[in-house]
């Protein structure tokens, strides 16, 4: 424990905490440390390193995917972090610590919440996060207040049986008006997912740009496409990524919800075996969660010109490919779109993104819902990984909840917009 190790000034913190907090699902003194490999000898010595080290790997998520001049950050208990650090030492890769004291940082991001000020039975707060029974309850409430622009329906059921809720926003009575799908929540622990995706649909209520829009698009949105996962993020894990569905033959569970799609399906940046985060799954679409959204949109893919799936952490906006190194056939069109989109995002707080093809951008990875729908006939097919770039991760507090999601509604509009117009190129 804590108490045995040299009282430093941050082991000496950790014990103050570890005092004050009997249970705790999380070692006290846990760290988020950052690397960046500079040379190919580098790369090749971070993938054999934690291949071996017990580490939760945060970016990239497997260490297949590290990559030269690009930040690894790994979650590690306290003792594989002094185990790191000297063979980080050792191989002379610097190093620097995110995050200290892990729990502390959970802690302040969602400790607070018994503490809050109660809203009214009806009154939503768009700048805390919320567990998936208020989501869910919020949803009912959009649907009895708003309903000749929001209809609320499920496409199906879970792995442990909770309904994949979706809320339409438009008229309906147009039915053949262009749509976006909007899904929110793939991976468990990116909370700043769902929140935003509940932003989205207030804005889309509330602003006259957004009105606008509604009379001559349907938005489809999915606050929370990993139901079970997220649960379980609240309930017992808070940086669990996977779904929850059961293997036979491991005592491991889930599928990464961002690797079971029908497109090049547990090939480069996927694994095959289900104790890793990036497990692909028996075969493809195995999950009942992506095998409803498939469906889903295959019926309406006449409808849906655009798809956009919000993720962190990373400040990037990404298109397809994701498995491959190659040119999509309407590459103009697409990068047109994201740079306007990434000018737009930027004109809020002045935050930089990164935009471009997932594979050089972030890196290589299949079975990919960005990639399915784009194969799929959806012409406009995005991946946001909104902030940070990796002081906070996952943890991103709840006060950048408000400027977080106020620019990712402007780099938003501007991709809905642009399905109004025809592409200049």
């Amino acid at each position: 424990m804590c108490a045995y190790i040299a009282l430093t000034p941050l082991f000496a913190s950790c014990l103050l905490f570890l005092q004050s907090n009997i249970w705790s699902p999380y070692n006290i003194c846990d760290q988020v440390i950052r690397m960046i490999p500079h040379s190919y000898e580098e790369v090749q010595f971070l993938r054999r390193l934690f291949e071996n080290l017990r580490a939760d790997l945060w970016q990239p998520n497997a260490a297949s995917l590290i990559r030269q001049d690009g930040a690894v950050d790994v979650h590690v208990g306290r003792g594989a972090a002094q185990e790191l650090k000297g063979r980080l030492r050792g191989a002379h890769i610097g190093h620097r610590v995110l995050i200290s004291n892990l729990q502390m940082e959970v802690e302040n991001q969602s400790g607070s919440r018994s503490s809050r000020s109660r809203r009214s039975e009806f009154q939503h707060n768009y700048e805390v996060y919320h567990p998936l029974e208020e989501i869910q309850n919020w949803m009912f409430e959009m649907n009895r207040t708003h309903p000749h622009l929001v209809h609320m329906f499920s496409i199906g059921r879970s792995f442990e049986g909770r309904p994949l809720y979706v809320l339409q926003l438009g008229k309906r009575a147009q039915p053949r008006k262009k749509a976006v799908w909007i899904d929110c929540g793939a991976h468990a622990r990116e909370w700043i997912g769902p929140a935003f995706c509940q932003w989205f649909v207030r804005e889309a209520l509330t602003s006259y740009h957004m009105r606008r829009l509604l009379t001559q698009l349907s938005f489809y949105v999915m606050p929370v496409f990993n139901v079970d996962g997220y649960v379980f993020s609240w309930t017992t894990d808070r940086f669990w990524r996977k779904t929850r569905s059961k293997n036979g033959r491991f005592k491991c569970w889930g599928v990464d919800i961002n690797r079971n799609w029908r497109v090049k399906w547990c090939d480069e940046g996927a694994s095959s075996h289900p104790c890793d985060d990036t497990y692909c799954g028996p075969y493809p679409e195995s999950e009942p969660e992506v095998k409803a959204v498939a469906k889903f949109l295959r019926k309406h893919r006449k409808r849906i010109k655009a798809y956009i799936s919000i993720h962190a952490y990373a400040q990037m906006l990404l298109y397809p490919y994701s498995y491959k190194y190659a040119t999509i056939p309407n590459f103009s069109c697409v990068e047109d779109t994201a740079h306007k989109a990434v000018m737009a995002l930027y004109s809020a707080y002045r935050e930089r993104y990164r935009y471009g093809p997932a594979s050089t951008t972030l890196y290589v990875s299949s079975g990919s819902s960005m990639d399915w729908a784009y194969r799929n006939g959806i012409p406009y097919a995005f991946a946001f990984e909104l902030r940070d770039t990796g002081h906070y991760g996952f943890l991103l507090p709840e006060s950048l909840i408000r400027p977080t999601c106020t620019e990712t509604m402007r780099a938003v509009n501007t991709i809905a917009s642009r399905l109004l117009r025809k592409c200049p190129h």
